[in-house]
């Protein structure tokens, strides 16, 4: 589980950056980027639920 909280804050911080690139600079390439880590963070966000539910058992 200390994995996936790490996986999660990289994630977090990536998406951070491409966004505020986006946002800030009108990067496309940094817009696609930060929607492909959204999917990602997604998936984690999910699994850390399951395992937290899990282990709250």
């Amino acid at each position: 589980m200390k994995n996936l909280v790490e996986q999660i804050a990289n994630g977090f911080e990536s998406f951070a950056k491409d966004a505020a690139a986006q946002v800030e600079n009108g990067n496309k390439a940094a817009g696609a980027r930060a929607r492909k880590v959204s999917l990602e963070l997604e998936k984690l966000l999910k699994q850390f639920r399951k395992h937290s539910i899990d282990a709250a058992k």
